[in-house]
């Protein structure tokens, strides 16, 4: 027995000495997140990136994961965290804008007033609504008559667009001057729609509605199976704000509106004030002119915007560019006297840096957006901040209610949904071209609060691979402190699941799965968005996935996160869209197609990329390929530059077979060849690249036409005088 137990005790000693494994169930250490951060990184498409990368604990600063954290990289909206911080900190959550309305004092029993005075603070919040309630309190004061309307915005300077707005041509809303003086985010939205029959010019309607806008109505209604591709344009042309509204409207289809920007920020103020007085009974009889306000006048009504503190929430909520530079322009009046400037501004804000021990030159900012290559952070600047702002008590409830929550609200709503981050993450998000950035705070499985930053740059692929990346390393900092499968979770997150390696559902399974949820998503409700967000993240079968992807575009549209939801599911391997198809029947709508070519035909980027990625599939599915050719040929007559540059862009094996469907398409377009036609003549006359792709294309276009049999008695392509060149560029 003896020599037993002593082989026993041998046998324990030698157990109790050996390292054991781990338990799932063990909590993971700062190591295994450190080496779930790095397997990220390394494995996804971030490995091809310029990422800086800091995790950080709220309270030590102890620093959990560091890669290239003090390398300057462009934060894009990122720089909003700094903008609302310092604005929080130097004017106070409790401030408040103010909108003064004066008179030229009258004699208390007059109902006439002969000058009224406007005088902005800059007030970013302004809308139509609460101009509609300042018009009813100036009518409920006895005013009935008003001559002038006198608008005054000198609290800003005369620059109206900041830094990095000059590097971005057009119209566009996010590109919305700013103004001591603004209404509606300095954006007018322009609501278009069919016309009564085909042929007839489409409905234009504007909201707000006043004498400062001029429309031109340039729409036609087509068929119901066109392709909607409306343009409009916006732009200041003797002192009134035009509105271009061109293209075709499909028959039958639903209004949309498209917001553009207004150039002249006060008088839309004044003018649409004028309307609304009106309105309410109050005539205005005079002109809508700039100028100050005099000495002496009396003022009869001040209009006060929310607090900073919800502004603010507003402003990272939903990355409103507006409302930044707003804040900026605000900042410089307040802290170095008016009138407000970026470089007031951003001095200001160099001052509130300076006292968190960000000096001058440690970082460039010129303007508080982030908008475009214009400023240059480190991801340990943006940390230090976080946690600055985390240890201000009077500041810490107002800014960290204001990032968007994982799983639930603003910019990160559908992302990281599911997941450990949903609900434990608040960040503020930025995305331009070939950057993305994610920041801000993490309850991470174990109760610790973290503070993150994650800066990328000059990635390669698509978008949708490195925001799963990043959203990945959210994740994975939210699920440490708990079990190592959070972390194995996470890291799988990073990269999509490889084509054939997911199990597919069987032809009946999949048939019926389709029909219900395109039962959901044809029904237009943005209220089923959240149900198939879920369905999206638990269904594996990828022609599934393509089908809730799409139910998701059709019950929210115009959601720019329904869109990209939808964009990022479609790929170049054309299996998922041929087995889609043929789980719903020769007798049910098409799908994918038809929501991509609408898409296309907005000239949206990407789906033009996914157009042309898809077309070599044309070769070996004939139901799909006809499908295919159909969307091509609509989106060609209706948009046909845009198509025109997604051909160029593609590589030479796309090309070849993009033109053969294009060539298919356009012989069974509504508008057959025509505008395709003209577009490709005009190309043709310009210099460079893309007047000889235009030439050389005329040629293979004609060759790819005669080839499938659609030859009709049409002019040519190109004109004979330049026929030769473009023979000779294609050789």
């Amino acid at each position: 027995m003896t020599a037993i137990v002593r082989a026993a005790a041998a046998t324990l000693a030698v157990v109790l000495s050996a390292p054991s494994a781990p338990s799932a169930a063990e909590p993971p250490s700062q190591r295994d997140l450190q080496v779930a951060l790095d397997s990220i990184v390394q494995g996804s498409a971030l490995a091809g990136a310029r990422a800086g990368v800091l995790v950080a604990d709220i309270g030590s600063g102890d620093v959990l994961y560091a890669r290239d954290a003090d390398v300057l990289l462009n934060p894009a909206s990122n720089v909003k965290l700094v903008t609302s911080a310092a604005a929080l900190a130097r004017l106070g959550p409790g401030y408040r804008f103010a909108t003064e309305l004066l008179v030229d004092a009258p004699s208390a029993r007059s109902p006439a007033v002969r000058t009224m005075y406007v005088r902005g603070r800059g007030d970013p919040t302004l809308v139509t609504e609460r101009l509609w309630a300042i018009a009813g309190e100036l009518a409920h004061l006895g005013i009935r008559k008003v001559g002038d309307v006198v608008l005054d915005d000198g609290w800003f300077d005369a620059e109206r667009y900041g830094p990095g707005y000059d590097q971005e041509e057009g119209d566009r809303s996010y590109l919305a001057p700013t103004g001591a003086l603004s209404l509606n985010w300095n954006a007018i939205a322009v609501y278009v729609g069919p016309g009564a029959g085909r042929g007839q010019k489409g409905r234009v309607e504007l909201e707000p509605q006043s004498a400062f806008f001029e429309v031109v109505n340039r729409t036609r209604t087509v068929g119901p199976r066109g392709r909607r591709h409306v343009t409009v344009e916006s732009s200041l042309v003797g002192g009134r704000q035009r509105i271009v509204v061109s293209g075709p409207v499909p028959a039958g289809s639903r209004v949309q509106p498209v917001w553009r920007r207004v150039d002249d920020p006060a008088r839309y103020l004044g003018h649409t004030l004028a309307r609304l007085l009106e309105l309410r009974g109050v005539k205005v009889t005079g002109a809508i002119r700039a100028g100050a306000v005099p000495h002496g006048a009396k003022l009869v009504h001040v209009a006060t915007s929310d607090t900073l503190a919800e502004i603010v929430r507003r402003l990272n909520k939903n990355s409103n560019n507006f409302v930044a530079e707003q804040l900026v322009k605000t900042l410089g009046a307040e802290a170095k006297g008016a009138p407000g400037s970026w470089p007031k501004g951003i001095e200001a804000v160099g001052e509130f840096l300076g006292s968190l021990g960000i000096p001058r030159g440690a970082y460039v900012m010129k303007n508080g957006s982030g908008l475009n290559d214009t400023n240059r952070f480190s991801a340990r600047q943006l940390v230090t901040l976080l946690r600055a702002m985390w240890s201000r008590f009077p500041l810490q409830a107002e800014y960290v209610t204001s990032l968007p929550v994982a799983g639930r609200d603003g910019t990160i709503r559908w992302r990281m949904d599911g997941t450990a981050a949903d609900g434990h993450l608040r960040a503020k998000t930025g995305t331009l071209e070939n950057v993305t950035s994610l920041s801000g705070y993490v309850e991470t499985a174990g109760r610790r609060t973290l503070a993150f930053a994650v800066i990328v740059n000059d990635y390669p692929g698509r978008h949708a691979g490195v925001v799963r990346a990043v959203d990945a390393l959210g994740t994975a900092i939210a699920a440490s402190g708990g079990t190592r499968e959070g972390l194995d979770a996470a890291v799988a997150l990073a990269n999509a699941p490889e084509a054939g390696a997911v199990p597919a559902a069987t032809p009946a399974d999949l048939a019926l799965a389709v029909r219900t949820y395109y039962g959901l998503g044809r029904a237009g409700d943005p209220r089923n968005v959240s149900f198939l967000r879920t369905a999206l993240r638990s269904e594996s079968d990828p022609a599934l996935r393509l089908a809730v992807a799409e139910c998701i575009y059709l019950s929210e549209p115009d959601g720019e996160t329904a869109r990209r939801a939808f964009l990022d599911a479609v790929t170049a391997d054309p299996q998922a869209l041929g087995r889609l198809l043929a789980a719903l029947g020769p007798d049910e709508p098409t799908p994918v197609l038809p929501s991509l070519g609408d898409l296309a035909a907005e000239g949206e980027t990407d789906a033009l990329a996914r157009l042309v990625e898809l077309t070599p599939a044309a070769v070996g599915d004939a139901r799909l390929g006809a499908a295919l050719a159909e969307v091509v040929g609509a989106v060609a007559s209706s948009a046909p530059e845009e198509i025109l540059t997604a051909l160029r862009a593609a590589p030479a094996p796309l090309q070849e077979a993009s033109i053969a469907v294009l060539a298919r398409g356009l012989a069974g377009a509504e508008d057959g060849e025509r505008p395709f036609r003209e577009a490709l003549r005009a190309l043709g006359e310009k210099p460079g690249d893309a007047g000889a792709f235009a030439r050389a294309l005329g040629p293979r276009l004609e060759a790819a036409l005669r080839a499938g049999d659609a030859v009709r008695a049409a002019p040519a392509l190109l004109p004979a005088s330049t026929a030769p060149a473009a023979k000779a560029s294609s050789r």
